[in-house]
């Protein structure tokens, strides 16, 4: 069933009925785990950011990973495609499982985890390259398709984030003429055109005006079960919207983990209870 929602700024986003949501997250069952982690543990230098991290992510479902400014949700998210490998001082202990092998293991290779594992980024970061060629660039990168079925590449995925429209007479131009929120769905059809299975979203919508929140967000709650998405927000209000399971961090520990509506209304932690009700940070 779905039903309409009203944002603070008037406009109406679609969602999933929260016992349907329910549903969905009680009926998951382990064989169904896409990513998951196991007393996974992160730092820089001497500072601990992360400590005992035990999560699991079913495949086709929204996870919000919601908490204060500082708790590790981005840190989190990036080590869940070893984005973190290259900061200086990084160190894990634990694992990240993704289908049932370690992201860490010796056979694995890097270039190809993050094309099934990909992200999209706080703020848009288009390359300096045309349009068309900023969709396509992953898919000549990993050798996806050959040179002619690129153009057809380009326009399917612009169609599926909605912007082939504004931009199919223009495709040879700089993306940075692009609006914000045009440059963010560019972005998105970059990320979506190698095929990934995962998708992590750090904060994608903080720098978008509402109308571009709600594509965004829309296409995300449209793609879903095809990608399984993982979602770092500081937006309580989207995270009920868009999300099946949130997942709140606070003080470098996962508080609390389950179906977004009894996050919501029934958290078991006071400090979830104290955050989700605009009490905390």
């Amino acid at each position: 069933m779905i039903e309409q929602k009203e944002d603070t700024n008037g406009l109406m986003f679609e969602n999933l009925d929260p016992d349907t949501l329910l549903s969905k997250n009680e009926n998951s069952s382990s064989p169904d785990t896409i990513i998951s982690t196991n007393n996974l543990t992160l730092g820089f230098g001497q500072k601990t950011v992360l400590s005992n991290i035990n999560l699991s992510v079913q495949k086709g479902t929204i996870t919000a990973l919601i908490g204060p400014s500082g708790s590790g949700k981005t840190t989190f998210l990036r080590s869940l495609n070893r984005m973190n490998d290259g900061i200086k001082g990084y160190r894990q202990t634990g694992d990240v499982l993704f289908n049932s092998e370690s992201i860490w293991a010796s056979n694995i290779d890097l270039l190809a985890l993050r094309r099934k594992v990909g992200m999209l980024f706080q703020r848009a970061n288009p390359f300096p390259m045309s349009i068309e060629q900023n969709v396509v660039a992953g898919v000549k990168a990993h050798r996806i398709a050959k040179k002619p079925q690129l153009k057809q590449i380009a326009r399917m995925r612009l169609e599926e984030v909605g912007l082939w429209h504004a931009v199919e007479g223009r495709l040879h131009d700089s993306p940075f003429r692009l609006s914000g929120g045009q440059q963010q769905l560019l972005c998105l059809a970059r990320a979506l055109a190698i095929g990934p299975d995962v998708l992590l979203l750090d904060e994608p919508t903080s720098a978008l005006d509402p109308t571009s929140i709600q594509a965004v967000e829309q296409l995300i709650m449209n793609l879903s079960p095809a990608i399984t998405f993982i979602v770092v927000t500081h937006n309580l209000a989207q995270a009920r919207r868009i999300s099946h399971n949130t997942a709140f961090f606070f003080q470098g520990q996962l508080k609390e983990y389950g179906p977004t509506r009894k996050i919501f209304e029934d958290a078991s932690q006071p400090e979830t209870q104290q955050y989700v009700s605009g009490r905390m940070g």
